[in-house]
């Protein structure tokens, strides 16, 4: 049908383009321009979420390169040497936090998009057993600053707080009320979870750098806050949270309801060689699985006396006699939790291992009342079913019941003795810093550890290490510090790495200049963003990584009978080739692992390998300019995500 010149001078009723507009083309140019942009691959070091996840901001990855093979140590050391200087650059406790941290590493681990996290905890089990069979010590090349400070507490955060200080040239002296040091990772978790000898190994290194020790005594009563204000150049306040909470329910000030803390406490030093029958453990943490399962351990003994029953050895006023307990029976031990057994902060792990050592656990029930017999002593702990009604509990009628108990642990929480050092309590019973773990007020005293808030060993070892650069930095002239980064972590340095390879750095001019690419002041086309910036599995090819089965430490699983008696260490280390293979399950996020991808796949042969003597992890390849066309295969193909698209913008 043809058309009219009436229907010709009709208006258009649809127009795909505007008046004047000019900014279109057709779909097949859009097309063939996909295969190339005005960008350009960049190298950019971001921060992986393992070390993001560290409280004590350890170089995860780093380790596991060394582990792996892919970043080389320098000409005679070994790897597993190493990857020990390398944890311990933020940790001095590898052997022990390989063993006890619960790894929120792991839980940030990218691997777990593939199959299964990294079992990064194995892999510093592994370094840190090999080190202390091997003598490692540390190396202190600083020259001696002259200046003094004073740790309180030899707990995680004050020893690693004296070490960190000691590398850095300064006189430490540590002052603890304890006999022995090691705070709450002897005093508070169990020898069959932290061998007493690596634990004494670990601390020896750090004593050997000249660090000095007063101990039994407590600063606050034995010696006066004000008299170190004056003899020291700067203090750090690490005295820790040992004190434990007691019950809030009426009949909690019955004499066998004690607190975890002086309840592992007295295990610890010896005197608790017993319990009685019936145990009940109020809490939910670490903490209440520690105290159960030595309560299940040490079990009961058929007679004993009146001074002996456990309340009196845990307040200190006798010990039990070594001999009676070798005809201990088995005790039952219940732990009362709030939560429900699926939602407890306690490791999973060890909350499997306490139900397999015959460990009744109660969840989603809460304390209301310790039952007291007529001598005064506690004959139960009365608990029942809750509601949260608008941030309040508010008790089921109904389901109230009574739980048998001749022992009452109470591990609800820590508290700090603030005894003579009441000006730091922030009235909450701890203490508030800065963002760089200094007392606000006070630009010589720094805190860090449970004192701030009772968290995990490496949350302590991690304000050490910023605390001591803190100090560092005061007791260098400058009182006022540098803002933190956003991922406060040790990193990859790639320019330590070049001149570990015995590559010159030379001083930049500061003139404009073309040909930066080949001038020695200059690290082509790379950036560090790792200082703010984590990387995510959705920019990895995770395409690229094989399904691999984790290489998982043997655990010894007790019974019931098993466990009584039984104070072994149930964790075995893996072997060097299962912590190897292990090692290479890591995707190394943010930072190149040497896999020729990006070389392979480059249709202009512009990405290139960079030559053997000037090649160095983070620097394996390079890019030619003049033949890129920013098709982005390279940046596509990358694994890790350490190739990314920019400098065009």
């Amino acid at each position: 049908m043809s058309s009219t010149s009436e229907d010709m001078e009709k208006k258009l009723t649809f127009r795909r383009y505007k008046e004047d507009d000019q900014d279109w083309k057709q779909w097949q140019d859009k097309i063939f321009d996909a295969d190339h942009s005005h960008l350009c691959p960049e190298y950019v070091l971001s921060s992986p979420p393992c070390q993001a996840s560290c409280p004590a901001g350890e170089d995860i990855r780093g380790y596991l390169n060394i582990a792996r093979g892919i970043e080389k140590p320098p000409a005679g050391v070994t790897w597993q040497e190493y990857a020990f200087r390398r944890i311990t650059e933020a940790n001095p406790f590898p052997s022990v936090m390989g063993r006890v941290c619960p790894a929120p590493c792991e839980s940030g681990c990218n691997r777990n998009q593939v199959e299964d996290f990294v079992g990064i905890n194995s892999v510093e089990h592994f370094v840190g057993d090999w080190a202390l069979t091997n003598k490692m010590a540390y190396v202190n090349k600083a020259e001696p600053t002259g200046k003094k400070i004073a740790v309180l507490g030899g707990g995680p955060a004050g020893l690693a707080c004296a070490y960190q200080l000691a590398l850095k040239g300064h006189s430490i002296t540590i002052f603890d009320e304890h006999e022995l040091l090691g705070g709450m990772m002897r005093y508070g978790i169990p020898g069959f979870r932290t061998p007493r000898e690596v634990l004494d190994g670990e601390i020896q290194r750090i004593l050997d750098l000249g660090v000095q020790t007063r101990m039994k005594t407590r600063v606050g009563s034995d010696i006066a806050m004000a008299q170190l204000e004056q003899e020291y150049d700067a203090i750090f306040m690490a005295m820790g949270a040992q004190s434990g909470r007691p019950l809030p329910v009426p009949g909690a000030e019955a004499p066998n309801c004690v607190t975890a803390m002086a309840f592992l406490r007295a295990f610890n030093d010896g005197r608790l060689q017993y319990v009685g029958k019936r145990v009940v453990v109020i809490g939910g943490g670490d903490t209440s699985i520690d105290v159960a399962t030595v309560a299940r351990r040490l079990g009961k003994i058929t007679h004993d006396t009146e001074t002996e029953r456990p309340e009196h050895i845990i307040a200190g006023n006798v010990a039990h006699d070594v001999a009676e307990a070798s005809v201990r029976e088995g005790a039952e031990v219940v732990l009362v939790s709030r939560a429900s057994i699926d939602k407890m902060h306690a490791n999973k792990h060890e909350i499997e291992q306490a139900l397999a050592e015959g460990i009744d656990i109660l969840g989603g029930v809460m304390p209301i009342a310790v039952i007291l017999g007529a001598d005064g002593r506690a004959t139960a702990l009365r608990v029942a079913e809750f509601d949260m009604v608008k941030g309040e509990s508010v008790i089921r009628e109904g389901t109230e019941r009574d739980l048998p108990a001749d022992l009452v642990v109470s591990a609800i929480g820590q508290a700090v003795d603030f005894t003579g050092l009441e000006e730091f309590n922030n009235n909450k019973g701890l203490i508030k810093p800065d963002s760089h773990y200094r007392f606000p007020g006070k630009k010589h005293i720094f805190v860090g550890g449970d004192v701030i808030k009772p968290h995990l060993l490496t949350t302590a070892i991690g304000h050490a290490s910023i605390a001591a650069e803190g100090i560092h930095a005061f007791l260098d002239g400058h009182e006022e510090l540098d803002k933190r980064p956003k991922v406060d972590a040790h990193r990859f340095d790639l320019l330590r790495k070049l001149v570990e390879k015995g590559m010159k750095i030379e001083e930049y001019n500061h003139q404009q200049m073309h040909g930066s690419d080949t001038s020695a002041f200059a690290v082509h086309n790379f950036e560090d963003r790792s200082a703010k910036y984590v990387i995510p599995s959705t920019e990895l090819f995770l395409g690229h990584f094989l399904f691999a089965e984790r290489h998982k430490r043997e655990t010894i699983t007790l019974n019931a009978e098993q466990a009584l008696g039984n104070f072994e260490e149930r964790l075995a280390a893996l072997n060097e080739p299962q912590v190897v293979a292990e090692a290479k399950r890591c995707m190394s996020c943010g930072l190149c692992f040497e896999c020729d991808n990006c070389v392979v796949y480059c249709p202009q042969a512009a990405v290139f390998k960079v030559k053997r003597d000037k090649s160095t992890l983070g620097r394996y390849v390079d890019t030619d300019y003049s033949k890129c066309i920013g098709c982005h295969i390279c940046a596509d193909v990358c694994p890790t995500g350490y190739i990314q698209m920019g400098m065009g913008e």
